[in-house]
């Protein structure tokens, strides 16, 4: 009935590719066409993990930024031959502070919505919660 000797199989938390390949062509345009009009264009490397490949995070002067995954250390150099710009290790630097201020003020409006639109909904007698 159960055979508590059998072989487990193993895990399927797999990146979806290998460590060696390197960034895809459509994350390739689509960084190319973030960055090209854009004054100041910085790069972070994330690293792989369990659950997500190597990617990079492209931000700009005002704080925007665009995540793209570039498959593993050969797609660093991809990137960097391609966009030719400063690319930094986020796991030693961090990210910048402009891009952080502009995620929280992001969520601060967000809450605000979420709050306005749940006062809205209790002041006309519906479930603000529903």
């Amino acid at each position: 009935m159960f055979d508590f000797f059998r072989r487990r199989s193993r895990s399927s938390l797999r990146p979806p590719r290998a460590p060696g390949d390197t960034i895809r062509d459509r994350d390739a345009a689509a960084l190319k066409k973030w960055a090209a009009n854009r004054p100041f264009v910085e790069g972070f490397v994330e690293p792989e993990t369990i659950v997500n490949e190597m990617s990079v995070v492209l931000v700009d002067d005002q704080g925007d930024y665009i995540r793209r995954k570039i498959g593993g250390p050969k797609g660093i150099d991809a990137v960097a031959k391609l966009l030719n710009i400063p690319l930094y290790d986020a796991e030693e630097t961090g990210y910048p502070e402009r891009m952080r201020r502009k995620i929280e003020r992001e969520r601060i409006l967000r809450k605000r919505r979420e709050a306005a639109e749940r006062r809205a909904k209790f002041q006309r007698g519906e479930n603000p919660y529903s």
